[in-house]
């Protein structure tokens, strides 16, 4: 089966990993830290590709608890959505747009599950995606953008066609006990903000007054942002996404910043000892 194509973002050429915040472009880990940060994804096994699921999840005056239980259509994607995040959809596929016809006259809400292209396994864990704009073309195919909403966990499947339906249930941080939370956020935004400045050194480009990443963000959504900006490992973002301890994806999110910029700073002086090297 052939999954749906996001559109394509810029890609960048160089060498070492690259963050350039916000609107953020993401960042790309070294291929050695893809090649063994692949722990802690549970991937279901589930086969693509009917109808609306329920809406009770989606009343403000009602928002979903973690143990509802509702019918979601699954969107099987090369990539990982966070809560907060926005992605850009290309639909040409003849089962999703079905779907997206369906959905554009009741809930606008669907499933992002992570579909490994290799096995063809999809996680069973992703994250709401919600239609916060489109565009139909003549070909009856879309354009949309959507944006991450609340995370779920699939329980079990109500059908495989025209796609996928599943029943889920709603996944939710639990609280973190004792830990600092801003404290750690604080940590994480200092190395993002690091990564920033080795990464524009490294790419020619000149220093920038540093940014004020979290922007008055709890510690929460901080984490699920500083986790879409991992780029280029999907893998790691589905470990990140499927952790329900904030804390916890706080400390991940440090271990993998700081291994990007001892990355970096490698780079960065082999960049000063040879400075003709590409």
């Amino acid at each position: 089966m052939a999954l749906p194509s996001t559109v394509s973002s810029p890609s960048f050429k160089s060498t070492p990993p690259y963050l350039s915040a916000f609107n953020p472009k993401p960042l790309h880990l070294p291929a050695t830290y893809r090649s063994i940060n692949r722990r802690s994804c549970k991937l279901l096994s589930f086969r693509c590709s009917s109808s609306s699921f329920s809406e009770k999840h989606h009343n403000n005056a009602n928002p979903p608890k973690s143990d509802d239980l509702v019918e979601l259509p699954l969107f099987p994607l090369p990539l990982v959505l966070f809560p907060g995040a926005t992605i850009p959809l290309q639909i040409f596929e003849f089962r999703y747009r079905v779907m997206m016809q369906t959905l554009l006259q009741s809930d606008l809400r669907f499933g992002v599950v992570y579909s490994d292209a290799v096995s063809g396994s999809a996680a069973g864990i992703g994250c709401v995606g919600e239609i916060v704009k489109h565009e139909r073309l003549v070909d009856d195919r879309f354009f949309l953008i959507c944006k991450g909403q609340e995370r779920f966990r699939v329980t079990d499947l109500v059908r495989t066609k025209p796609y996928l339906v599943a029943k889920v249930t709603w996944l939710e941080d639990r609280p973190s006990g004792e830990e600092n939370l801003d404290e750690l956020a604080n940590e994480v935004e200092v190395l993002m903000k690091e990564v920033i400045r080795l990464s524009n050194r490294l790419n020619g480009k000149p220093d920038k007054e540093s940014q004020d990443l979290r922007k008055n963000q709890f510690p929460t959504p901080f984490s699920f942002f500083v986790g879409s900006t991992f780029e280029g490992a999907p893998m790691e973002q589905q470990a990140l996404l499927e952790l329900e301890d904030t804390a916890a994806r706080l400390k991940r999110e440090r271990e993998t910043l700081r291994n990007t910029l001892n990355y970096l700073t490698a780079a960065s002086a082999v960049k000063d000892v040879f400075p003709s090297q590409p």
